[in-house]
C-alpha cells in the first residue's frame, strides 16, 4: 500500500511535468515556423533568465508584489461578497433590487474600468487592487447567493426548532459550494492582475512581462508568464486543502 501511495504521488508531479514539457516543445516549434521564426526561447533560455532574475532580486520582488496586491483585493471582494450573496440569497426584495446591478457587472469586462481606475487612483496598487476586486466580487456574490438559495427549507425549519439563527444553519450548509466558487475566482484574480499591472506600470509579475517585451526580452516574459502560472496553482491548492476540511465537507459523500 506504501509503495502503491508513493508511486501515485510521484505521478501527480511527474506527469503534468512531461505534459507542460511536450507543449513547450510544440509551442516553440510551431512559432519557428512563423514568419520571423525562432521568436520563442528554448528551455535554456528561459532557464538562465529565470536563474538571473532571482540572483537579482527581481523575480521575488515582483512576485511578493503581485501576491500581496491579489491577497488585498481578492480578499476585501471575499469579505463584501460572501455576505452580500448570502443577503441576496436569503432575502427577496434585497435580491429583486440588487441581482441586476450583480449580473450587469459581472458582464462588464473589468479590463473596461482601466481608463476611471487610473483617472481616479492614478498609478500603483490602487488602480490594480481596484481591478482585480472588481473582477472578482461579483462572481463571489453570485456564487454564494445561489449557494444559499440551494439550501432546502428543512434545514431552517429543523434548525429553528433547535433554537439557532439564521447564519448558523446557512453557513455550514453552503461551504462546500463557496469554496467551489472560491477557487474559480481565485483564477479570475490571477488572470486580471496581469493586464492591470501592465497598465499600471508600477512593479509585480504583469509589468516584468510588460517590459521584458518592450526590451526583447522574450525569455524573462516567460519567467513572468511561469510565475503566474505557478502562484494560481499554489492558490487554488491552498483553498482546494481547506476544502476537504471536515467542517467544509460535511455536506459530501467521503
Amino acid at each position: 500500500m506504501q509503495n502503491s501511495s508513493w508511486i501515485t504521488r510521484l505521478r501527480a508531479v511527474v506527469l503534468p511535468v512531461v505534459t507542460a514539457g511536450v507543449l513547450y516543445a510544440i509551442l516553440a516549434t510551431i512559432t519557428r515556423r512563423l514568419p520571423g521564426g525562432a521568436t520563442f526561447p528554448t528551455p535554456l533560455e528561459v532557464g538562465q533568465a529565470f536563474v538571473k532574475s532571482v540572483q537579482q532580486g527581481e523575480l521575488l520582488k515582483e512576485t511578493w508584489t503581485s501576491l500581496w496586491r491579489v491577497v488585498i483585493a481578492y480578499g476585501l471582494a471575499a469579505l463584501l461578497g460572501m455576505p452580500l450573496g448570502v443577503a441576496l440569497g436569503r432575502v427577496t426584495p434585497l435580491r429583486e433590487a440588487l441581482l441586476p446591478v450583480v449580473n450587469f457587472l459581472r458582464a462588464v469586462s473589468p479590463l473596461s474600468w482601466i481608463p476611471f481606475a487610473i483617472l481616479w487612483f492614478g498609478l500603483g496598487d490602487p488602480p490594480v487592487i481596484f481591478l482585480v476586486f472588481g473582477a472578482t466580487f461579483p462572481p463571489l456574490v453570485l456564487g454564494t447567493m445561489a449557494a444559499t438559495l440551494a439550501v432546502p427549507q428543512i434545514y431552517f425549519r429543523v434548525g429553528r426548532d433547535y433554537g439557532l439563527s439564521t447564519f448558523a444553519i446557512t453557513l455550514p450548509a453552503i461551504l462546500p459550494q463557496v469554496f467551489t466558487t472560491l477557487r474559480v475566482t481565485a483564477g479570475l484574480a490571477w488572470v486580471v492582475i496581469v493586464a492591470a499591472e501592465m497598465v499600471s506600470r508600477e512593479g509585480g509579475l504583469g509589468f516584468l512581462i510588460h517590459d521584458a517585451r518592450n526590451g526583447q526580452m522574450l525569455d524573462l516574459a516567460i519567467v513572468g508568464i511561469i510565475a503566474i502560472g505557478a502562484l494560481g496553482i499554489l492558490t487554488d491548492r491552498l483553498l482546494g486543502l481547506l476544502g476537504r476540511l471536515p467542517v467544509v465537507r460535511w455536506g459530501y459523500e467521503r
